[in-house]
């Protein structure tokens, strides 16, 4: 069993704007549609959980009714930080999975975890995530980065260049193995010290000392942040086939 952890929790306070960054509409469909789609129908995915804030879980369930999703089993309320909500979404998984395996053989079991301002991830890319992590136990989307990152002190003054060619640019979905991910995500919640944690291969890669493999992604998986960002993931929407998800009736 596969599940995909979609994160709809965001202030989208850079985004400038009085709702959530990912229920800004994009080609007049709310931003999140896009993610759950792709998941939705992707034959890897079985199971969908939706981490949204308190305020907009009943906005998020009336998305659900009108587009008839049939793969999404719950909407649950994330948490201050992006690894609280993930762990809320975890938490019931966890739930899930553990009624689905009483007095049975435990299954191996796939978590994507992806950020519902992404709206441009693909079909190719979950396929290749898929692939990766039964492999590896752990991997994220990722693009090589294209321009020379600097290394800067406190008076943004640079102090050393990294060697582009081993530099990559991470996205999401990232995906691991079930018990990998809930083992790692129990031992973040001991640690008094969570500062720094800003993605998920960094709490497997601290708390299970685990390599986490890089699968190529695209460049067009990018993260909608800014009103710039708006502009651009349109374009790459409509580009890439997007326009609107399927109609559901």
């Amino acid at each position: 069993m596969n599940y995909a952890i979609i994160l709809a929790g965001g202030k989208g306070s850079r985004m400038k704007s009085d709702i959530p960054k990912q229920f800004l509409k994009l080609n007049d469909i709310p931003m999140i549609c896009y993610s759950i789609e792709t998941f939705e129908a992707n034959d890897n995915i079985d199971r969908i959980v939706v981490v949204t804030s308190a305020d907009y879980i009943g906005y998020m369930e009336k998305i659900i009714r009108s587009q008839g999703y049939k793969k999404i089993i719950a909407v649950v309320e994330g948490g201050r930080e992006r690894y609280d909500s993930v762990y809320s979404g975890l938490n019931c998984i966890r739930e899930k999975v553990n009624e689905a395996q009483q007095g049975r053989q435990k299954d191996k079991n796939y978590v994507f975890i992806h950020d519902g301002a992404r709206p441009c991830v693909t079909d190719s890319i979950v396929n290749a995530c898929m692939h990766d992590v039964k492999i590896y136990n752990a991997c994220v989307a990722a693009v090589p980065v294209k321009d020379t990152i600097k290394v800067v002190d406190a008076e943004g003054i640079a102090v050393n260049t990294p060697d582009r060619s081993t530099l990559w640019q991470i996205q999401t979905p990232q995906v691991f193995e079930s018990e990998l991910i809930l083992e790692a995500y129990d031992k973040l919640y001991c640690d008094i010290d969570k500062k720094g944690i800003t993605d998920d291969a960094m709490v497997v890669e601290k708390y299970m000392n685990t390599k986490v493999k890089m699968t190529l992604s695209e460049y067009t998986n990018i993260k909608a942040t800014t009103p710039e960002d708006i502009l651009v993931t349109e374009v790459f929407l409509t580009c890439l086939l997007y326009t609107s998800p399927s109609p559901r009736d």
